[in-house]
């Protein structure tokens, strides 16, 4: 069991990190799509820094996290008796699921990232808002359904989430109504 332990610390550090990633690479993409609309030369000198800075965010602490996290966490499921047995419950299902989706997350992330590092700017800063609340979601179901370890009660913690995004939004959307009459 002590074994086990070790693997799971590690891989829940590496959650951690990998989230911290996550959600620092997409404040930058909205400081990088902010830096496109200044004139020159304070355009060239942000878009250049922001770029180096993503650059090291995504490559020396995101990308090797979510590597690191998911050894730790296949290595645990599939040879320990114990993520063996967790793999047969029901809310683990529902929890792998959640973490499916938190790779197609990253995967856009990389998607915008490559395309800012080109200089695209295809998604406006509004939208870069809330898709940075989309790992927020995520993480919010994953520990609920890790603590808890009760599918049936995912159902709750569904709704639960639904209504979080709603407060989300409309919290975004306040915020959003301050900032324009402060810029007015």
């Amino acid at each position: 069991m002590e074994y086990y332990n070790y693997l799971k610390s590690l891989h829940l550090i590496f959650v951690i990190t990998w989230f911290a990633g996550l959600f620092y690479i997409v404040r930058l993409f909205v400081y990088q799509i902010e830096a496109a609309d200044k004139p020159s030369p304070e355009k060239e000198i942000l878009q250049k820094q922001y770029k180096i800075m993503t650059y090291r965010l995504w490559y020396i602490i995101t990308w090797p996290s979510a590597v690191l996290a998911s050894i730790f966490a296949f290595w645990m499921l599939f040879f320990t008796d114990l993520g063996q047995a967790w793999l047969k419950m029901p809310w683990m299902h529902v929890k792998l699921g959640f973490v499916f989706a938190l790779y197609l997350y990253h995967a856009k992330c990389q998607q915008i990232f490559k395309q800012l590092q080109n200089d695209e700017v295809k998604y406006t800063t509004t939208f870069m808002r809330l898709w940075n609340e989309g790992a927020t979601i995520i993480l919010f179901a994953v520990v609920f359904l890790v603590i808890l370890k009760n599918a049936v009660n995912w159902i709750y913690g569904v709704i639960g989430i639904f209504l979080f995004s709603i407060l989300i939004m409309l919290g975004f959307k306040f915020y959003k109504r301050i900032r324009e009459r402060n810029q007015s």
